[in-house]
């Protein structure tokens, strides 16, 4: 069938994401009348993009959505939320926050991503009285900051929970770990979203590709794999495997009723911490609540 219309569909080039996407990307999968011009970026970009509307259908940061929502919805599938899988705080041995001082500096992979907001619920929980010094650094220089002493702290997400000992470094909390005590949801790290303008039709049909694509992804892990790898850079293949295995699960398939609630509960603490603001607009383009 000849495509009618061409849309902009971005995610980061992380494999959890590549993984989702890789039986669209390269047409596994039947795509009918849909075609998309595929953009891949670090999620802290695709955030500011969405800001500016640049995309009909993009990778975000939940914490990022929250102040997106009256221009683009949650979709129901390719969300990265689990448990066990949120990000860390890490530093060089022998730091610790009751040894920082009042303003440590902290690198984060930027202000718009949910590891970020994370770090400010736990500080306002834990050490209400610390005022840090926050540089926002795409995450695959986080570590080097810490480890050249440009930071003191640095909250690592994707691949870096699984590489950060042999870096020498140290734990100091897991930020989905502190989550989960708190609040007993599993963490909403990031999610795929679609502008309100496609309307709610668009958002079923492509929540409908999406969970298409996951499937096929499992069926057939081998098929397309060269895709994965080509983005992954220098991960290990190891490393890629267990950073598929982390990510992409049941949450991705179908947020459902628990994934749902976790996102509700997500945007209700930002609220409560003065981060985000509280939306009137529905999550999802079918949710008149």
């Amino acid at each position: 069938m000849k495509p009618t219309h061409e849309y902009t569909l971005a995610y980061s080039s992380c494999p959890n994401d590549t993984f989702i996407f890789k039986a669209i990307a390269r047409q596994l999968i039947p795509l009918e009348d849909l075609s998309f011009r595929i953009q891949l970026e670090d999620v802290e970009t695709l955030n500011q993009q969405a800001a500016q509307g640049t995309h009909d259908i993009t990778k975000l940061s939940f914490a990022a959505l929250g102040s997106l929502l009256p221009d683009y919805a949650l979709l129901r599938t390719g969300a990265a939320l689990g448990r066990g899988c949120g990000p860390l705080i890490i530093s060089m041995p022998g730091q610790g926050f009751d040894q920082a001082g009042p303003r440590p500096r902290v690198a984060v992979p930027g202000m718009g991503t949910t590891a970020y907001h994370l770090f400010r619920f736990f500080l306002a929980d834990r050490f209400p009285d610390l005022d840090p010094e926050i540089t926002a650094l795409p995450f695959e220089q986080i570590m080097p900051a810490v480890a050249e002493g440009r930071a003191d702290f640095g909250v690592i997400i994707h691949e870096g929970r699984f590489v950060y000992p042999e870096a020498g470094m140290a734990l100091i909390q897991d930020l989905g770990q502190w989550w989960e005590e708190k609040t007993g949801h599993p963490i909403p790290l990031g999610c795929i979203a679609i502008k309100r303008s496609l309307g709610p039709e668009m958002a079923r049909r492509v929540e409908t590709l999406i969970g298409e694509s996951i499937a096929h992804a499992f069926d057939h892990p081998d098929a397309g794999a060269d895709y994965i790898r080509e983005y992954a850079q220098e991960m290990a293949e190891e490393v890629i495997r267990q950073h598929i295995g982390l990510y992409v699960n049941e949450f991705s398939r179908d947020l459902g009723e628990a994934g749902e609630a976790a996102v509700r509960a997500f945007f209700d603490y930002g609220t409560a911490t003065g981060l985000m603001e509280k939306s009137a607009h529905p999550l999802f383009m079918d949710d008149h609540d």
